[in-house]
């Protein structure tokens, strides 16, 4: 049965590309023969396809540097950030209902609410001098626990992070960013070298590995360079730092906590919310961010934005469809005796109809080739010039030239269909 059955198929398939290679000839031929008027026709579908490459790009690659930040922060994680008071009199109103983020809340958080892996605190304190003096902005001191490399997924390329017992007793050592270390070492070595962060000297006992740093559209997330830090000791920090400000700042400014599993963060940043709520009277001041929701929530915003750009990009191809038509339209003018004499030696409307497909998807098929590299050559352009990060992918491409050859069959159809319908012997007497 099945071989029967190919034979069968194969001489089908022989006899279909018999039927359209003389119509792709005579569609080549035809384009070659008007060769400005089929690059003015295709210049709608280039600038559409153009614009639809570009403007994806533009949007994958602000999209994937987001996701990848927030992917960063980790889909285990809950942070908690204070929200520090602008001026004395804000801190006067909250300071009469609530303490502020504290290494209490902290305890009771690690301690007490289950599903945590890991935490730890963080206390932010900005210098007013370093030695030595750093090239370009000054890093900004994080104090945090030993257990924060496995919450933030930071690891070290030049000697280690401190310990619990340098931690337990404030050991004035420091892990460097790589930021950090760039601005005040340059290339040269920096474990085993001191740093002096206000009064107060540091060791350096490793060097972080580059991480990404927001660059404003992470909701909830504060944007500062995470290169640009210097790593100590919570303790050290609280006890051998003073920060000239201290009567405005929370006693701690941050708490990371990471989960024993992803599907626990909505329950679990309900549960924070409501002990932070109790202890600090419902005072609003902290925010708790869940690096989960974000990621869904910015999968969704990026669907959308790549939902308007195709949409408001599409018009350009509508326009290049209309411009397809209308040249077809007049093509049929033009050759309407040509039609005549195929239709008095045997042609069927269905020859007609098919010839006059194949010119308009001819047209959208090279005019969406050249769109692709006006598109691509377009996205380099934008990243160049704007110093943004654009990414062509391969689903913008599939989808602006599926687009064009949709238009090309579309707005050829009706000349095609048209075409086909004139009397043989009225045609014949055109002229």
């Amino acid at each position: 049965m099945i071989s029967r059955s190919l034979p069968a198929e194969s001489r089908s398939l022989r006899r279909t590309l018999a039927q359209w290679q003389p119509d792709l000839r005579l569609g080549f031929d035809n384009l070659l023969l008007h060769k400005l008027r089929s690059l003015l026709t295709m210049l709608g579908m280039i600038f559409g396809v153009a614009a639809v490459v570009s403007m994806l790009s533009i949007g994958a690659g602000a999209q994937q540097k987001a996701m990848a930040f927030i992917e960063q922060l980790g889909v285990r994680n809950l942070i908690v950030e204070a929200r520090e008071a602008k001026d004395e009199q804000d801190l006067q109103k909250v300071r009469r209902i609530s303490p502020g983020l504290t290494l209490e809340d902290y305890r009771v958080l690690s301690g007490h609410v289950s599903g945590i892996a890991a935490s730890s605190p963080r206390k932010r304190f900005t210098p007013t001098k370093l030695i030595p003096k750093p090239q370009g902005a000054a890093p900004v001191v994080y104090g945090v626990n030993p257990s924060y490399p496995e919450i933030e997924g930071l690891s070290e390329v030049e000697g280690r992070f401190f310990d619990s017992a340098e931690n337990a007793r404030g050991a004035p050592v420091c892990v460097l960013g790589s930021g950090a270390k760039a601005a005040l070492f340059g290339a040269e070595p920096a474990v085993g070298r001191y740093v002096k962060v206000d009064d107060q000297w540091f060791h350096v006992i490793g060097v972080a590995a580059p991480q990404l740093s927001a660059e404003g559209g992470v909701e909830g997330v504060p944007q500062e360079d995470l290169n640009n830090l210097i790593y100590a000791p919570v303790n050290s920090v609280l006890f051998r730092l003073q920060d000239s400000q201290s009567e405005l700042h929370d006693e701690i400014d941050g708490i990371y906590l990471r989960l024993a599993s992803a599907t626990q963060s909505p329950e679990v940043a309900a549960v924070v919310r409501g002990v932070l709520n109790t202890s600090h009277h419902d005072a609003g001041d902290f925010d708790v961010i869940v690096p989960a929701e974000l990621l869904a929530q910015q999968q969704r915003t990026e669907r959308l934005f790549n939902t308007i750009m195709v949409a408001i990009a599409s018009i350009s191809l509508l326009v290049g469809g209309i411009g397809i038509m209308n040249i077809m339209l007049a093509s049929i003018l033009e050759r309407t005796r040509e039609i005549g004499v195929r239709r008095a030696v045997g042609a069927r409307q269905s020859d007609i109809v098919r010839q006059f497909v194949i010119e308009a998807v001819l047209i959208s098929f090279a005019g969406g080739l050249l769109g692709i590299f006006f598109g691509f050559g377009m996205s380099r352009l934008i990243a160049w010039v704007a110093g943004w990060s654009t990414i062509v992918t391969i689903s913008s491409i599939l989808l602006a030239f599926l687009v064009s050859i949709s238009v090309g069959v579309i707005f050829g159809a009706y000349p095609a269909v048209k075409a086909s319908r004139l009397d043989p012997v009225e045609a014949i007497r055109y002229e």
